[in-house]
C-alpha cells in the first residue's frame, strides 16, 4: 500500500510540475521586492491603553496581593514586596523574572536624641 501511495504521489507531482509554467511566478517576485517596507524605523508614538477593569481581577502571582495601576511609568505596581509589572500593548506581563525592582525612598537621617 505504501509503494501505492508513494508512486502516485510521485507521478502526480511530476504530472504538475509539466503543466505549471513558472514565469509569471518569477515576475511577481521581482516586481514586489521594491514594494517591501521596512519596519526598523517605524515607532508606535500611540501606546494602547491599559484597562483599568482588569485591575478587579489582576494580582500579584507572588503575594496574591492587589495591584495598583501607575499611569506615569505604564506599569502595575505591587506596594508590599516594590515590584512594578511592566504594561506592553495594553496587556500586563505578569511575569515575576520581567518585574521591576523599585528603590524604595530612605527616610532622611534625622538626629539622634541628645
Amino acid at each position: 500500500m505504501l509503494r501505492n501511495v508513494l508512486s502516485r504521489l510521485v507521478t502526480e507531482s511530476v504530472r504538475v510540475h509539466h503543466h505549471v509554467n513558472p514565469a509569471p511566478f518569477k515576475l511577481t517576485l521581482t516586481a514586489c521586492r521594491g514594494s517591501v517596507r521596512n519596519f526598523a524605523e517605524v515607532k508606535d508614538e500611540v501606546q494602547t491603553p491599559f484597562n483599568s477593569t482588569l485591575l478587579e481581577v489582576l494580582v500579584c502571582p507572588l503575594s496574591k496581593k492587589p495591584l495598583r495601576y501607575d499611569a506615569d511609568t505604564n506599569e502595575l505596581i505591587n506596594e508590599e514586596l516594590g515590584i512594578a509589572y511592566p504594561i506592553v500593548d495594553g496587556i500586563p506581563n505578569m511575569i515575576p523574572q520581567e518585574a521591576r525592582l523599585l528603590q524604595k525612598e530612605e527616610p532622611s537621617p534625622s538626629k539622634p536624641a541628645e
